[in-house]
């Protein structure tokens, strides 16, 4: 029996997502290894200079950030960030050394940016001879010190770019891995049964009118209201799903606005793939499990990238236009009528769905592989 342990935190969803969705996926495939969770936020609750000023924790900081859409400047802020990731490192490697210390692992596996020098310069010292992987869960990296570090260990990236990132920093071509895309939950690959027609009845929507999926990950975003708001006092014959996440306040504000089209508004649900299969076009924030969510259900996808974006997300919307599967927006509220338009039509969405057909991830199943062959060799 091999031990590997998982490194996540819970700013944002989508690494805990994707260790979640690896551990499923090692389970179903029945593989000897002991998939160990570890959320790093945990381990330096003692040194969270955010919590220890303001009782909360940093990746909670950093939700609320996303959920209230307090997002310019976060360029400026990352320098900040790391600066003071730079002055706690030898304390950050201290406590991750003294907690290995009394581990027996095969692999450490990351799958959060920032920390990665800490955790090696601790395996180093708890767990000499114990390689470690980052899986890369954004397109790229944000460089420096996002996600690849100039260390020997093994990087898995989703997209040729972040391959070709980490060759520039130096790494080798035998410490690099190619997957075919993000690390998606298996769910997403399962068939769905659905009656379009009778399900988008049974939601109070139109069986027949174009439907827009909109969603701004688990913690919601106001942006969706603005949105909401656009398309209904538009000309646009549609309707929309509405997806707002663990957002209480957003579904309210939803409910309550005064509406010319057909909305299906939910909260926080395991069921998006199903409300996937009934729309035509997902709307969202250009993050890179939604947008890979909505390609594999066959969604093309408008997302936005300006000077609110995320950094470590801008090359998403790249990607997007790159890939033909859908459309980058510099601002939703000037344009996301007019790209709407276009995404409903029949002729242009089919160039747009034709793309989506094409884009094959099946990165969650490439993975385990990988993580074998990488034990294997080094092992040799």
């Amino acid at each position: 029996m091999k031990t590997l342990e998982l490194v996540f935190f819970d700013a944002g969803g989508g690494h805990r997502s994707a260790a979640n969705a690896l551990c499923e996926v090692v389970k179903r495939q029945e593989r000897p290894w002991d998939m160990q969770m570890v959320n790093l936020q945990e381990l330096f609750d003692d040194m969270d200079i955010f919590r220890k000023l303001t009782g909360v924790r940093l990746q909670d900081v950093y939700n609320l950030i996303l959920q209230r859409g307090w997002t310019l400047g976060s360029t400026q802020l990352l320098p900040l960030m790391h600066g003071m990731i730079r002055v706690y490192h030898h304390q950050q490697v201290k406590v991750l050394a003294k907690y290995w210390q009394t581990r027996q692992l095969d692999l450490l596996v990351s799958v959060v940016p920032n920390f990665n020098r800490a955790m090696f310069d601790a395996m180093k010292r708890a767990l000499p001879g114990v390689p470690m992987v980052t899986i890369l869960t954004d397109m790229a990296d944000y460089p420096p010190h996002f996600w690849i570090e100039k260390q020997p260990q093994y990087l898995i990236c989703g997209t040729r770019k972040a391959y070709d990132q980490a060759l520039g920093l130096g790494h080798s071509r035998d410490r690099i891995f190619l997957a075919s895309g993000m690390i998606l939950n298996p769910r997403f690959y399962e068939p769905v049964e659905v009656d379009k027609a009778a399900d988008r009845e049974a939601l109070g929507l139109d069986p027949n009118l174009p439907t827009i999926l909109m969603m701004f990950g688990g913690e919601g975003s106001t942006k969706m209201l603005d949105i909401l708001k656009r398309l209904n006092e538009s000309d646009l014959q549609l309707q929309v799903i509405a997806i707002c996440g663990k957002n209480k306040q957003l579904q309210a504000d939803m409910h309550a606005m005064p509406r010319r089209i057909p909305v299906h508004i939910e909260g926080f649900t395991r069921e998006v793939p199903k409300f996937m299969r009934l729309a035509d076009c997902f709307i969202g924030k250009p993050g890179p499990g939604s947008i890979s969510e909505a390609v594999a259900m066959g969604l093309p996808v408008i997302v936005e990238s300006n000077l609110w974006t995320l950094p470590q997300e801008r090359y998403n919307a790249v990607w997007v236009e790159e890939q033909g599967v859908g459309i980058a927006l510099r601002s939703f509220r000037g344009e996301v009528v007019e790209a709407v338009r276009k995404m409903i039509d029949p002729a242009q969405r089919e160039v747009f769905a034709r793309r989506v057909r094409q884009t094959q991830n099946r990165a969650v199943f490439e993975i385990p592989d990988i993580l074998e062959k990488i034990m294997r060799e080094h092992r040799a």
